[in-house]
């Protein structure tokens, strides 16, 4: 479904009651941003579903599903389809504390800004992709870093080699 589908249904003139986020379940910067929209006030309710998922696929049959693992998309109850920046702008705009940040961001030079902000996050996931990282078992970094995070003690280096040049280690 395109946006110009959905414009020819009057999707642009309907009444917006519910957003669906489609996310990429198997990045941790999208499950993290995921988790922030879900615990914030919503003014206009926000499901999120995991893109290309049999349920994302159930609830929007003829959605470029591949499409929807690039890049963020938010669908409305009413056909709406938003994807980039204007999804982004989207999410914004249903919560109550960020609303009137989406309404900067959707005038001309707020939209940069909020380009430039899905552009930062898409270089994070190619970067991580290209890496490796979202395959099971690998940490962040691909698995060949050598760290790893302990919650008791923040990021450690597993098998770190001795300080042997006489550097103190500050308690």
């Amino acid at each position: 479904m395109t946006a110009v589908a959905a414009a020819g249904r009057g999707a642009h003139r309907a009444p917006v009651r519910r957003l669906t986020v489609l996310y990429d379940a198997q990045c941790p910067l999208c499950a993290f941003v995921r988790d922030w929209l879900t615990g914030q006030r919503q003014l206009v309710p926000l499901d999120t579903v995991p893109a290309g998922s049999p349920e994302a696929r159930r609830r929007f049959p003829a959605l470029d599903h591949a499409a929807t693992l690039e890049e963020i998309t938010v669908v409305g109850d009413g056909g709406q389809i938003h994807r980039g920046p204007g999804a982004w702008i989207a999410c914004l705009w249903a919560l109550a504390e960020h609303r009137p940040l989406a309404y900067r961001l959707s005038t001309p030079s707020g939209l940069r800004v909020a380009r430039g902000a899905v552009l930062a996050a898409a270089k994070y996931r190619g970067a991580r992709w290209r890496r490796g990282a979202a395959k099971p078992g690998h940490d962040v970094y691909g698995g060949r870093s050598g760290w790893a995070y302990d919650p008791a003690n923040g990021w450690i280096h597993l098998g770190a080699p001795a300080c042997d040049s006489g550097c103190a280690v500050p308690d």
